[in-house]
């Protein structure tokens, strides 16, 4: 079966009752059938549900549908994006260690790295996004993980993925990959060699912004450091959240693609607008690694950032002219989502980091839902117009 078939009826064994969908496990524990059952599952001798807080039915199934999208062998479900790209970074660094990361990351990600790593001696270099090769050249003695964001939020710049799977041949390190823009249905990183992949389950995953979630999938081996450290500091998914987002997962396919043809068009008609000083989008051939894009993503993704002429003022009267369209700082939503990075999601770095990945003040991001193409435009257009 392709893999979208197999996400709608990938679901664990039907139970007595007969259930077309999988029931909710709301349990905290489960009883074992006797004192030898439950020494066997605890010295890992024998598969089954102990604790919700490291295994549940409903997480299971998220799990091995998220695993099956990527190709990968097996995965394990968070409370939240943040806490599955911090358990995956985590669960594999030590004092001492070294991560190479791209420049260009989520606001959250970059202050794990810069403000919270380093308070137990793990440190760091940043690539620009400019220089591929300058990967190689960051890697130290030290240097365990490579870590990258592609494409990039919210600047949608694109990462190598097979660059980097080399960089991590050569150099015998670990490659993890925030794949949350493309969804493994445009981008599947352990195609190029990605130990881990990491997804803000809240996103596209969900796609209705109802709840919040996290994951990160890789290679049995990998994983089995992350359940490590997940068991033991807390950060599980709940059993509801799992069981909303497998569901979810049914319909993934469909709702991509029809994300990213909202997306391109809209990106068409920024570029051609007379108000709008710059576009990037992924598969529009002016994006600078447009040749980049087409070989390594299906097609171009939800997110399209822009910037109106007349910089931060002119965006700021342009969200405030918007009548249908939210603003919020989600993502991956059934509704068009704008938003202003730089008074928002990456407020907390300085402005001249900002203006290093290429978030100017100006910047806006827009998450193209599925509405009606026609009226996201219409809305966009009349506000560029009542923005001047």
């Amino acid at each position: 079966m392709h893999k979208q078939s197999k996400a709608i009826h990938g679901q664990i064994p039907r139970s007595q009752y007969r259930e077309h969908s999988s029931p909710l496990f709301l349990t905290s524990s489960f009883v074992f059938q006797d004192a030898e059952h439950g020494e066997m599952l605890f010295s890992e001798q024998a598969d089954g549900n102990i604790y919700s807080r490291f295994s549940n039915p409903n997480n299971s199934e998220f799990v091995d549908k998220m695993a099956m999208l990527e190709g990968v062998e097996d995965g394990f479900a968070f409370a939240s994006g943040m806490a599955a790209i911090f358990s995956g970074i985590a669960a594999f660094l030590n004092s001492g260690d070294h991560i190479v990361a791209s420049k260009a990351l989520f606001g959250s990600s970059y202050q794990i790295i810069t403000q919270i790593l380093p308070r137990w001696g793990i440190t760091h270099t940043f690539v620009d996004r400019d220089d591929p090769a300058l990967w190689e050249n960051a890697i130290q003695e030290n240097t365990r993980m490579l870590f990258a964001e592609t494409p990039s939020n919210p600047g949608l710049d694109l990462i190598d993925l097979e660059y980097l799977g080399e960089l991590k041949k050569k150099y015998n390190l670990l490659l993890n990959v925030d794949n949350c823009f493309a969804t493994p249905v445009l981008q599947n990183p352990a195609e190029y060699g990605a130990d881990l992949i990491t997804h803000s389950a809240t996103k596209l995953i969900d796609g209705q912004g109802r709840v919040i979630g996290g994951v990160v999938v890789g290679s049995e081996e990998a994983i089995a450091s992350v359940r490590f450290f997940a068991r033991h500091t807390g950060p599980a998914m709940s059993p509801f959240n799992a069981w909303l987002l497998s569901k979810s997962l049914e319909t993934l396919y469909v709702r991509v693609k029809a994300h990213c043809e909202n997306a391109l068009t809209l990106a068409n008609v920024l570029e051609n607008n007379k108000n709008v000083k710059f576009v990037k989008y992924p598969f529009l051939p002016s994006h600078p690694q447009y040749e980049l894009a087409k070989k390594q993503m299906k097609m171009g993704g939800a997110m399209v950032s822009f910037e109106p002429k007349g910089g931060a003022e002119r965006a700021k009267r342009f969200v405030d002219a918007l009548e249908m369209l939210s603003l919020t700082s989600n993502l991956g939503d059934t509704r068009t989502i704008v938003t202003h990075p730089a008074t928002t999601t990456h407020s907390k770095l300085s402005k001249s980091d900002r203006v290093q990945v290429g978030i100017t003040e100006g910047l806006l991001r827009v998450s193209v839902g599925l509405e009606d193409v026609n009226d996201i435009v219409a809305d966009v257009e009349q506000a560029l117009e009542k923005s001047k």
